[in-house]
């Protein structure tokens, strides 16, 4: 492997935040293996990684979350123990997870001031500042969303706006981003860069951890690799690119991230006609054998209804559904699946039970299949999830291990497995690489390439652009719930897609 000698660094006297030889082990996997970080006053430092590499590990360290086995922190200069959560927020330190942490049946305004909430004269809760003070701080990150509703009446995207927002509100010292863009489209995306770039400006210190290789130079000033927990380098981002840092996160080159395969389209699968209810406005549309079907549009386009309304979570009001050329209608997702379809739900904790091992998480949808004389067979089971296991290199590939211990990209690849040893006819993707490294990207769509070459036809619902147009076939755009626009591979573009997702055509073309 090609050495790169590490920049020397920020410009800057002494580091706010110091880390030094940080050692962590889990039950058969050594997370954190000696690594050094430090963060400079006003700095956005990157962390890149692999799923598994131990970024989420570090940054929940240094959040309070899990104590470290060995090493040294270091804030201004002099030792700390941060003890808890808490205890770092006293300290000036806030950390937004790369999964929710929101309560759902409290709203928008009572999760902002969770565990703070103002009080007046005999300890009663200050209603109108707890409102207030969330209309302030979403005023400030750019987003409308009426802080009277509950969580539970959310998409993923605003509940990730939502979780930055309550931290945002803390007015820390040094704020830690677990992922913070993995749910959140384009438009809030750049919201979001906006506000880091005022917050660094005004003095407050950036971790941040994303897979999105672009967004490190648009909020990066250094940036440090980490491999199998081990610290590969820390480099000015002014003077590294994407080919050198994917090479020291996985160790070879990534001549193509998003493979397509060549597959002969068959017929027809999963016909829709003029769905119509709730979000959706008469859509129709046709996805066929070995065909992928690219859905994209912006937060509220409606993407997500179509998906839960074909997999049957929740109702359409009108317009017909055929599979196999024979009209159905799934009330529940017990029909969905004896009809052959399957669902990867855009939050992967709808669709895996984290206290389980891996083989029952991976036959959760494919039960059916493993069952012997009314009895299940587990070493089928095992042999079936060490299998995806192996191809979907999940690390540590112990099955033993609960889910909840395994890192945010690995429970995505076991939610895909679920549905790739399904056998299903039509499998309906929602953002499938959300919060999984450029590797597994490669990797989970090379999986649904051959998914589609043996004869399965797959909804692709996604807001990367450039994902969908390497990976798709035709590409079906939607805006306020309708189709603006059906784009063959060799016709879409970005500007063409984005086009029809912000501005109603002339006509479906």
């Amino acid at each position: 492997m090609e050495v790169i000698r590490p920049s020397s660094g920020a410009a800057h006297a002494a580091p706010l935040l110091r880390l030094a030889g940080i050692q962590k082990r889990f039950p058969g996997v050594h997370a954190l293996d000696g690594v050094d970080l430090d963060l400079h006053p006003g700095e956005v430092h990157v962390l890149l990684g692999e799923n598994g590499a131990g970024k989420s590990t570090l940054l929940r360290i240094i959040g309070g979350v899990l104590p470290r086995d060995a090493g040294a922190i270091y804030l201004d200069g002099q030792p700390i123990e941060i003890r808890s959560v808490h205890h770092a927020r006293r300290l000036g330190i806030g950390m937004v997870h790369q999964e929710l942490s929101l309560v759902p049946s409290l709203t928008v305004a009572e999760n902002i001031a969770l565990g703070m909430w103002p009080t007046l004269r005999w300890y009663l809760v200050d209603w109108l500042a707890i409102e207030r003070q969330a209309r302030w701080v979403l005023d400030n990150l750019g987003v409308k969303i009426n802080p009277r509703l509950r969580i539970n009446q959310l998409a993923v995207a605003e509940q990730q706006l939502v979780e930055i927002a309550r931290v945002l509100s803390l007015r820390v010292r040094i704020l830690l981003l677990d992922e913070p863009t993995s749910a959140l489209p384009e438009q809030e995306r750049e919201h979001l860069f906006a506000v880091l770039h005022a917050m660094r400006d005004r003095g407050v210190s950036i971790i941040y951890t994303s897979h999105r290789l672009g967004e490190i130079h648009r909020v990066g000033d250094r940036v440090t690799v980490l491999r199998d927990g081990r610290k590969m380098g820390t480099w000015l981002v002014a003077e590294t690119d994407e080919d050198v840092l994917v090479r020291m996160m996985v160790g070879r080159e990534l001549r193509e991230l998003f493979p397509k395969l060549k597959v002969a389209i068959g017929p027809p699968l999963l016909e829709v006609s003029d769905l119509g209810g709730g979000a959706l406005s008469d859509v129709s549309f046709t996805l066929c054998a070995g065909e992928i079907l690219g859905v994209f549009g912006l937060r509220g386009a409606g993407r997500t209804t179509l998906a839960r309304a074909l997999f049957g979570l929740q109702p359409y009001e009108r317009g017909t559904v055929k599979i196999g050329g024979r009209p159905v209608h799934i009330r529940r997702p017990q029909d969905a699946i004896r009809l052959g379809l399957g669902y990867l739900t855009e939050d992967r904790r709808q669709g895996l039970v984290p206290h389980l091992q891996v083989p029952p998480n991976m036959t959760l949808a494919s039960l059916r299949h493993f069952v012997r004389y009314g009895l299940l067979d587990h070493q089928g089971e095992r042999r079936t999830a060490l299998h995806y296991v192996q191809e979907l290199d999940i690390q540590p590939p112990i099955l033993s291990r609960r889910l909840l211990f395994f890192s945010g990209g690995n429970q995505q690849k076991v939610a895909l497995a679920k549905w790739l040893c399904s056998r299903t006819k039509v499998l309906i993707l929602d953002e499938p690489t959300r919060g999984i490294d450029v590797a597994a990207k490669s990797e989970v769509f090379r999986l649904v390439g051959e998914l589609a070459r043996s004869g399965a036809g797959i909804l692709l619902l996604s807001s990367e652009l450039p994902e969908i147009l390497a990976v798709s076939d035709r590409i079906l755009v939607l805006r306020q719930g309708k189709v603006t626009g059906i784009f063959s591979r060799g016709e879409a573009t970005q500007e063409a897609l984005l086009k029809a997702a912000t501005e109603l055509s002339e006509g479906v073309t």
